[in-house]
């Protein structure tokens, strides 16, 4: 059940706005005409925690009026773990610019603007950088996917990278899901749709999977993938954005393709890769491992996938937008064709971000929000899956009424899970959830 009293103590507040300086959230109404985020802007990515130094990092947005003069600001801060303070030189604003014609270039030069752009895609600390991501809101122009890494200790930055120097768009979002990274020190990222012209020697990876090298101050592309069907993809009105969804590096498999890799957009299509040769652009055949095509979420506009997968002892969890739970197996180095288990309800959009969880490798419990009521401000449902069959429900937090109902929905929301209980973040309120005493 969910606990009626919070047991925990909070160790520390920290805001970042102060209204009495003008300085204050973004109001929707400055960014969007929809309701991706309602009623302002803020925090929208995943933090991220180095666990060696104590030290959390997070990236905040701001509106700052002073006078005549409005900035929207995206500031990334270092703060101790324990106490919430700043960290010595945090913290420090976005800024950056590459060289580029892109259609929103000055002399030949590409700026990153704060009020289009916008962090959604999770933090990644690796080696010492801290790397974020930017895409757009609601694809209101201009923008570009960007990243931008920053050393750690001095907050000073290290690296800028833009995915569309030379043309428009290209967001890198992921629903929510994080920059990836191996243990050779690549970053695995996926693109929305914007120009693609990398087949044809040029800079520009709309609608792509990318493995980036870091190089001193540079972010190389080392390897790609772009769908056979990028041209259509990459159509506004079509929108095939294959950054809607969080990308997912599988562990080492068996088979005779080791370094696997797994993306799943807006079309619905599993695009399983070789992580060691990506494949590129072929007008005729996607060069990869698998291809699993119009299988996720197609049921209903919209369509595609919203989320990140889950892995648990070979076996793969996704739900797309108004689908089941859907679980594949991995053999070798390749996917089921098609799912071995459904859950027996649908969520709608947009769909969810499975959890597992386990007591070793036994136990698995499939962990989903279906918070498909985000919009209207419904209760959001936390739902569990026997790991082993998802057309198995355990539980769901809808079962007995009042006693287990979550606060209201939160779009693209992700059940936490640690130390036998389970976290669902809502509108008003942290819901925890355990075993009865």
């Amino acid at each position: 059940p969910r606990s009626t009293l919070f047991p925990y103590t909070t160790l520390f507040r920290s805001s970042f706005i102060n209204p009495a300086l003008g300085i204050t959230t973004v109001p929707k109404t400055d960014v969007e005409v929809g309701v991706d985020l309602s009623p302002e802007a803020g925090i929208t990515a995943t933090p991220v925690i180095d666990s060696a130094s104590g030290v959390l990092f997070v990236l905040a947005r701001t509106k700052e009026v002073s006078g005549s003069t409005t900035n929207d600001v995206h500031r990334l801060h270092a703060l101790d773990v324990t106490t919430g303070n700043e960290m010595p030189g945090s913290p420090v604003v976005i800024a950056g610019q590459v060289a580029g014609k892109g259609y929103d270039s000055v002399k030949g030069v590409v700026t990153f603007a704060g009020l289009r752009q916008n962090n959604r895609a999770a933090l990644l600390l690796l080696n010492g950088i801290v790397y974020v991501a930017f895409a757009s809101l609601e694809d209101i122009d201009f923008y570009h996917g960007w990243v931008f890494g920053y050393d750690e200790n001095a907050l000073t930055q290290v690296s800028v990278f833009n995915d569309t120097p030379n043309g428009q768009k290209g967001g890198i979002w992921q629903g929510g899901g994080g920059l990836l990274a191996d243990t050779s020190g690549n970053i695995f990222l996926a693109t929305g749709n914007g120009t693609f012209d990398a087949n044809k020697g040029g800079s520009d990876y709309g609608t792509a999977f990318l493995k980036l090298t870091p190089n001193g101050g540079t972010l190389n592309v080392a390897d790609y993938f772009s769908p056979l069907n990028e041209k259509v993809m990459n159509l506004e009105t079509i929108n095939g954005d294959l950054a809607s969804s969080g990308p997912f590096l599988l562990p080492d498999q068996s088979g005779p393709v080791p370094h696997l890799a797994l993306a799943c957009g807006k079309t619905g299509t599993l695009y399983l890769m070789n992580r060691d040769d990506l494949g590129h652009y072929n007008p005729t055949s996607d060069q990869i491992q698998q291809a699993l095509y119009s299988t996720i979420g197609m049921s209903a506009l919209p369509t595609g996938n919203y989320g990140t997968p889950a892995y648990f002892q070979g076996q793969i969890y996704i739900q797309g937008v108004k689908d089941p739970l859907k679980q594949f197996t991995m053999s070798q180095s390749l996917l089921s064709a098609g799912p071995v288990a459904v859950s027996p309800e649908t969520t709608g959009y947009p769909g969810t971000n499975p959890v597992v969880s386990s007591n070793g490798v036994l136990n698995g419990i499939a962990w989903v929000n279906d918070a498909s009521g985000n919009a209207s401000s419904t209760p959001v449902i936390l739902r569990a899956y026997d790991a082993a069959n998802v057309s198995h429900e355990i539980y769901n937090s809808s079962l007995l009424g009042a006693r287990d109902e979550a606060g209201p929905a939160v779009k693209f929301s992700s059940p936490t899970v640690a130390n036998g209980k389970v976290y669902v973040g809502t509108q008003s309120e942290l819901d925890v959830y355990g075993l009865l005493p």
